[in-house]
């Protein structure tokens, strides 16, 4: 087991991301006495600040984003404590090295970095901090996605992240894999022995994997415009649920038998061509409409300008293998849905012969499904057939039920868990099982590349939908002309 990290340096601590998520969720694991006795914060961004003004921002955020039940003030101003903020900008050397000189006043444990920051910035704060000597055997470094904007890129970025630090000490976030929902994913498939038999072309007719938002660009105009829905949602979550669903069984729950399996089912994904890319993409982008009873401007009216940016996605796709040949599996994701659901269908084929039949009562036999929901709420839906009450004199009767289980009711003494909680725990313990390995990246990448080179070659426009419905009718016609539906809840 590999040493616990003493010092966190946090690297766009004045972001939003870290008020939200990462200081509430660090504030968290500390009241579980999760973190290491000893175990220090050092936050930084490009605002300049004292030590008492950045702690001042880290208590209003965690009076609006911490649990309530775990706020009091002795714990918060524990926490405080273990916080010091040092502004660093990229390239300047005298930043880094005041930055150096606080982390070594902290200890000499093994420390870990983790970058909230834009991703034009990963190499040079790399870089700043090896110059500084913050990089040695046993410090870890974390980023969040994106990794690039396509696999050129990608691979300049784990180039120059891969010139300092070692496969093993390099932690790729994708929070997604840090949620309960998915990770159950694995305990639903490889924990019974009930799925894992019919886990395959054999039994599933198609998988579904649905990510909708209500919202629309949020203030991430800058981020959003020219990345569009494919590399901002497809490239990183929506294939991590993918490659989960279809990897093969690994040998052990460890981070590389895990990732050697994921990284085969992406390496599986067919390449899309502009000859095949029409027929299996739609691209949309929302227009003015109403999300909730509330009035919602178009993308182009928010924006400014005109744009082609995608701000739906709905894809089939193909994994050439043995397990899921000749399976679809369809993904959909858009922005201004009219709700917001992460989902994942699994269709398994009807029975290959009805004994119900007898004067039509079996016509309305329907094929079993598995729904499995991320969010909002963690629940798994199996859809069976069963016999309705009655004496049936003119046959028996069939209607599908659904058994469900709601996770939040099935462990309603456990506190459920941000998703960062865990990857961070994960970061500051040595554990990659729940990141991203390079291979992974790329081979999302070469996909995603195929895509986009299609759309370009073949011309292919976005298609306008009103805000608040479930997207463009091409998005609808793209899994109907294979005699399936979508499956909206």
């Amino acid at each position: 087991m590999p040493d616990k990290s003493a010092t966190l340096i946090l690297f766009g601590a004045t972001g939003d991301l870290a008020h939200r998520m990462l200081f509430p969720s660090l504030y968290h694991l500390r009241c579980d006495g999760l973190l290491p006795e000893r175990f220090n914060i050092l936050a930084s961004g490009r605002t300049e600040m004292d030590d008492a003004a950045f702690r001042d921002t880290i208590a209003e955020a965690l009076k609006t984003y911490a649990q309530p039940e775990l706020l009091d003030e002795a714990r918060v101003a524990a926490f405080l404590g273990t916080i010091i903020y040092s502004p660093v900008s990229a390239g300047n050397g005298d930043q880094f090295e005041a930055l150096t000189a606080r982390a070594k006043a902290l200890g000499d444990g093994p420390i870990a970095i983790y970058l909230s920051t834009p991703p034009s910035l990963f190499a040079p704060t790399a870089q700043g901090l090896a110059g500084a000597g913050l990089v040695v055997p046993g410090t870890r470094i974390a980023m969040e996605k994106p990794i690039g904007k396509d696999l050129a890129s990608s691979k300049e970025v784990n180039d120059a992240i891969g010139a300092l630090f070692p496969e093993e000490q390099i932690f790729r976030v994708d929070h997604y894999l840090g949620k309960e929902t998915v990770q159950n994913l694995m305990a639903l498939r490889f924990g019974n022995r009930l799925f894992e038999p019919l886990w395959n072309s054999s039994a599933i007719d198609h998988v579904q994997i649905t990510v909708a938002e209500t919202v629309g660009l949020e203030g991430r105009v800058s981020y959003y415009d020219g990345v569009g829905a494919l590399k901002d949602m497809v490239q990183n979550h929506m294939l991590q649920i993918l490659s989960i669903i279809a990897m093969e069984p690994p040998a052990r729950m460890d981070s590389t038998s895990v990732r050697d399996e994921k990284v085969k089912a992406l390496r599986s994904l067919r390449p899309m061509d502009p000859e095949n890319v029409r027929n299996l993409s739609v691209r949309g982008q929302y227009r003015d409409g109403a999300v909730k009873g509330k009035l919602v401007a178009g993308y182009a009216e928010e924006l400014g300008q005109p744009s082609d940016t995608e701000t739906f996605v709905a894809l089939k796709a193909h994994l050439d293998n043995w397990r899921w040949t000749g399976v679809p599996f369809y993904l959909r994701t858009g922005k201004c849905m009219p709700n917001r659901q992460s989902e994942i269908l699994i269709q398994f084929k009807p029975v290959t012969h009805s004994i119900f039949r007898r004067s039509g009562f079996g016509s309305a036999l329907e094929p079993n499904a598995l729904i499995i929901r991320l969010q909002p709420d963690e629940a798994i839906r199996l859809c069976l057939m069963a016999k309705r009450p009655g004496l049936d004199r003119d046959g028996v009767k069939l209607q599908e039920i659904g058994l469900d289980v709601s996770l939040t009711h099935a462990f309603a003494g456990e506190r459920r868990r941000v998703a960062y909680e865990r990857l961070l725990l994960d970061l500051i313990e040595g554990d990659t099982t729940l990141f991203v390995r390079r291979d992974e990246v790329e081979a999302q990448w070469t996909w995603i590349d195929s895509i986009t080179a299609g759309w370009k070659e073949s011309g292919q426009k976005v298609v306008h939908y009103a805000a608040g419905t479930w997207g463009p009718s091409a998005g609808i016609a793209l899994i109907e002309r294979d005699g399936a539906s979508w499956y909206d809840d």
